[in-house]
This record gives C-alpha cells, structure tokens and sequence, in this order.
C-alpha cells in the first residue's frame, strides 16, 4: 500500500512540475527530453548490479521496453495536439479513462476476481474521473480530429497495459530499477531526435532552465513509475484494483492540488467528482 500511496503522490507532482514549467517559461519539449535521461540515470544508480548493455540487449523485457519507449514520448505528443486541437478537458479525460483498457485485461488475463461491490467502483472511478476533469463549459471539434482523444484514450491504456503485462512475466524483482531505465532511455533517444528534426525545421534555441526543470521531473518521474511498478509486485492487490485506485486518486488529488496551489477554480460538477471519487477507492479497496 505504501508504494502506491507513494506512486500517487510522484504522479500528483508531476502535475504541479508541468505547472511550474508555464509559470517560469521553461521549454516543456527540452525538459521532457531531459527528464527521460535524467530518469535514466537514476534508474541505473539504483540498480545494485553490474550495468552491461549486452545482458540488458538480451533480457526478455528488451523489445518490451522499446515498444514502451516509443509509447512514451508518442502519447506525450498526443496529448499535447489533443489539448491544443480539441481541449484541456478532452486531453485529460481521454488519458484517465484509458483505465478501463488495463483493468479489463486482468480481469481477463490474470482472472482476477470480480464483484457487484467493484464493479459498482469501476463505474463509479469513470464518472468520477470525467467530472473531475471536465473544465470546460463547452468543447467542439470536426470529426477529422476525434482520431486524436481516440489515440488518446488507445496508446495511454495500451501503455499501462503492457507495463503490467511486462512486469508480471518478464521482470525479476531486482530488475525494476534497470527495466524503468531502459525506458526512459529510448524515450529519451526519441525525443532527441524528434528535437533534431524540429530544429532542421524551424531553427534551434536551447533554454538553459530547461536543465532544472528536467532534472527535477526526471527524479520525480523516476519514482512515480519505480513506485507503481513496485505496487504491481505486491500479491495482496489485484491490477484491476490497482489501477483504478491509482488513476482515479491522481486525478482527484491534481484537481485539489490546482485548487490549493494554484488557486483554480473548481465548478459543482468537479466536487461532484471528487466525492464520487473518494466513494469509488473505498468500494474498489473493499471489494
């Protein structure tokens, strides 16, 4: 329970680093690509055996890690064109809704247990996240650009999914430190280049507070996913359940933290969502 609450409160965080980033004009892309590297390397200072790229080619999670790699810094452009093209709410909706994607795959997959008691907090968790989410009155946009919330809602599922997937059958438990390096290190390689090609384009300007702000959401991004992953080994939580406690709790805790810290405005619909939230972890953690 403790990596979990842990998970939660780095992911939380992260909210509040990308908020700094506006307010002290750091470049989000810069940052983002530094954060991967600086991820990596912590990742690598906390594994406790010999670092050799012939042992980590050849791991089985190998070409697991790649895939999630590109899924990474994919899903963070986006999310980005779906908050630009389509809204804020659209974008974090589409994000945490994914939930269901993973949750179904261990019910069936792992045949974990399932009850009227979670199945009532699975629903819930849903309505919960989207009137948390929702901050806008209104939102429209063609149908040439519903393909973005989609691949959304799609890539951020498939992305949780699979980093279940890999660390039930494929990590050994000392190997977390190591696999969560890997990849944030192709993430961290894509983003270079996707720089690269941004520059050929359109010119280069490297702003110099993008190394603080990376160096501290590496950290802080490191541990946030070290911590869920270390929350999936442990056998008295099904994923099912996991999950839904962990994104829902996020969500709801971003929204309070916008309210204290940043001083945003709330309408009735987001305190709507956050009580339906707190309902939702107690019937899932119950069940």
């Amino acid at each position: 329970m403790i990596f979990l609450l842990l998970s939660i409160a780095a992911s939380t965080l992260i909210f509040i680093i990308f908020k700094g980033f506006a307010k002290y004009k750091i470049n989000t892309l810069q940052a983002i690509i530094i954060n991967y590297l600086v991820a990596c390397i912590t990742g690598i200072i906390n594994y406790d055996a010999p670092v050799s790229i012939n042992t980590i080619i050849n791991e089985e999670w190998f070409f697991g890690a790649l895939f999630l790699g590109f899924l990474f810094i994919s899903i963070f452009n986006v999310m980005a064109l779906t908050a630009q093209r389509n809204g804020l709410s659209v974008a974090s909706v589409a994000s945490k809704m994914s939930v269901i994607i993973p949750i179904v795959f261990g019910l069936y997959a792992y045949n974990e247990s399932i009850s009227l008691l979670k199945i009532i907090g699975i629903i819930l968790a849903l309505i919960a996240v989207y009137l948390t989410s929702a901050k806008e009155k209104s939102t429209h946009f063609t149908q040439k650009e519903l393909w973005l919330p989609i691949t959304l809602f799609l890539g951020s599922g498939v992305l949780d999914t699979t980093l279940k997937y890999l660390e039930t059958n494929y990590v050994a438990k000392n190997g977390i430190p190591i696999f969560s390096a890997t990849i944030f290190l192709i993430a961290g390689f894509l983003g270079i280049t996707t720089l690269i090609i941004k520059g050929i384009k359109s010119g280069f300007h490297f702003n110099y507070k993008s190394i603080i702000g990376g160096l501290i959401l590496g950290i802080v991004n490191y541990y946030s996913i070290y911590l869920l992953l270390k929350a999936l080994q442990f056998e008295g939580f099904e994923s099912s359940t996991l999950f839904t406690i962990n994104n829902v709790a996020i969500v709801m805790l971003s929204t309070l933290m916008g309210l204290i810290v940043f001083k945003e405005k709330l309408h009735t619909k987001n305190w709507i969502g956050i009580i339906i939230a707190i309902i939702s972890i107690i019937l899932v953690t119950l069940s």
